[in-house]
C-alpha cells in the first residue's frame, strides 16, 4: 500500500537521499527553494512544492498546496536547515534569528499546518548531535537543534502525535560547504579568533568529504519509519554517541574537555 511522505530540503543531502528511497513505491511531496530543481524532482517521480524556510508566506502556501493534493500524510520529514557559525561576541542578532527561523520555527509552522492530516502518522525531525549543545563556534546551530527537540517533544506530550528526533554525527553532505559561504561575514569578523576560524573552515571542508555516509542515516530513518512505536530519539555515528555521553557530565567537566580538545586540534 502506498504511503504519503512530505520531505523538506529534498534537493540535496539527506533530503535528496530519502526522496530517492521513498519515491520508489510511495507518493512523495518534495520541498525545494530553487526553481532549477523542479524538473529533476519531477523526473525522480516526486511532487515538487516551493518552500522557503525564511518566508512565512511560502510555508502557508506549501501547506495549502499539499492539503489540496492529499487528505492524509503518513510521514512528515523535516530536513531543511542551515548552519550559522562564528564567535558569539560578534554574531549579529539578525543571523541568530535566521538560524532559529530556518532550523526551528519554520518546521513548527509547517507541522502545525499539516497536523490535521497527520493524525495516524508521524513526524521525523533531522536534528543533530549538536542538540547535545557542546560545540563552540556553532552555538546558534546547537541551540536551534536543541530547541527543535524540546518543542517537538512537548508537541508529542500534548497532542499525542508521534515525533522522532534523528541525531546524526557529522555527515558528508553539501551543508558544510554551504555553511562556509553563509558565514563569510562572521568568519572575516573574528578579531582575536582568526586561528579558530581558520580551523573551523578547514574542518568544514573535511566534514563535507569525510563525514558519515548519508546512506547510514537514511537506513536508520527508513527503519524508524516502519516502526509502529519508535523511540523519541535516535543517535547515529560514533561522534554523536560520544557527544551524547559527554553531554551527561556536569557543565564544568564538559567545558574542560572541550577546551582541551580545541587546544589539541588547534595545535595540530
Amino acid at each position: 500500500m502506498k504511503k504519503t511522505y512530505i520531505i523538506t530540503g529534498a534537493t540535496s543531502g539527506i533530503g535528496k537521499a530519502l526522496l530517492k528511497v521513498f519515491v520508489k513505491q510511495n507518493i512523495v511531496f518534495a520541498g525545494y527553494r530553487n526553481e532549477k530543481y523542479v524538473q529533476e524532482l519531477e523526473e525522480i517521480g516526486a511532487i515538487p512544492f516551493y518552500i522557503d524556510m525564511e518566508r512565512k508566506e511560502t510555508i502557508a502556501q506549501a501547506a495549502a498546496f499539499i492539503k489540496s493534493k492529499t487528505d492524509k500524510i503518513d510521514t512528515l520529514i523535516n530536513v531543511a536547515g542551515c548552519v550559522v557559525a562564528g564567535v558569539m561576541e560578534f554574531i549579529s542578532l539578525e543571523n541568530l534569528r535566521k538560524q532559529f527561523e530556518v532550523n526551528t520555527f519554520s518546521h513548527i509552522d509547517l507541522t502545525q499546518r499539516l497536523l490535521p492530516l497527520l493524525q495516524d502518522g508521524k513526524v521525523i525531525n533531522i536534528s543533530s548531535m549538536a542538540s547535545f549543545g557542546i560545540f563552540p563556534f556553532v552555538a546558534p546551530y546547537c541551540a536551534s537543534k536543541r530547541a527543535l527537540d524540546i518543542l517537538f517533544n512537548a508537541m508529542t506530550l500534548e497532542s499525542g502525535v508521534k515525533v522522532v528526533s534523528i541525531k546524526p554525527g557529522v555527515i558528508a553532505t553539501p551543508l558544510w560547504d554551504k555553511s562556509i559561504e553563509l558565514n563569510k561575514e562572521s568568519i572575516n569578523n573574528c578579531k582575536n579568533y582568526e586561528k579558530e576560524m581558520n580551523y573551523m573552515v578547514k574542518n568544514a571542508h573535511k566534514n563535507g568529504k569525510k563525514g558519515l555516509d548519508v546512506n547510514q542515516v537514511v537506513s536508520l530513518i527508513v527503519k524508524v519509519d516502519n516502526m509502529k512505536n519508535p523511540r523519541p530519539s535516535y543517535t547515529v555515528g560514533k561522534d554523536a554517541f560520544i557527544a551524547q555521553i559527554i553531554s551527561k557530565f556536569p557543565f564544568s567537566i564538559q567545558n574542560k574537555l572541550i577546551k582541551f580538545g580545541m587546544k589539541m586540534k588547534l595545535k595540530s
